[in-house]
């Protein structure tokens, strides 16, 4: 089982919870890897794709929200999922992790987790403190849903 941790960044946050999270799914082959160079044809049923994205305009950001059109409905089928997003901590802000959960049901993978926000300290960060130990607690969640 291979895990795919695709994530885009603007100012090295989301990355660092990719990595994080990446770092802490032991016994899988798992990689952070920026949106651009993902390929999705390494991707198969059964191996485990997490998205992250920093919140856009309300939304992911384009790159990852092309990628996830691109993937096209069912091209998901057995493919086990999840997704992240980084925020600044406002009382109205975008929700990029729930769009990016909707569109891998939507290409048929089987979501293992609820949408995860991780916080950052304003728009370029850094990231909240205590936030990279959080993506490593919510790594090893993704890994019980995996029954390891």
């Amino acid at each position: 089982m291979k895990a795919f941790i695709v994530y885009d960044s603007a100012f090295g946050n989301t990355k660092a919870v990719a990595e994080a999270v990446a770092g802490e799914l032991e016994g899988l082959d798992a990689a952070a890897v920026p949106v651009d160079d993902f390929n999705a044809g390494e991707l198969a049923a059964g191996d485990l794709l997490v998205v992250g994205s920093p919140i856009n305009g309300w939304r992911p950001t384009p790159k990852v929200t092309a990628l996830l059109s691109g993937l096209g409905k069912d091209r998901l089928t057995g493919v086990r999922a999840a997704a992240f997003d980084t925020r600044v901590r406002m009382f109205i802000h975008g929700d990029a992790a729930k769009k990016i959960t909707h569109a891998l049901r939507s290409g048929g993978a089987d979501i293992i987790s609820e949408p995860m926000p991780f916080y950052v300290g304003g728009t370029k960060g850094p990231l909240r403190s205590g936030e990279i130990e959080k993506a490593g607690s919510w790594a090893k969640t993704l890994l019980t849903s995996l029954g390891r």
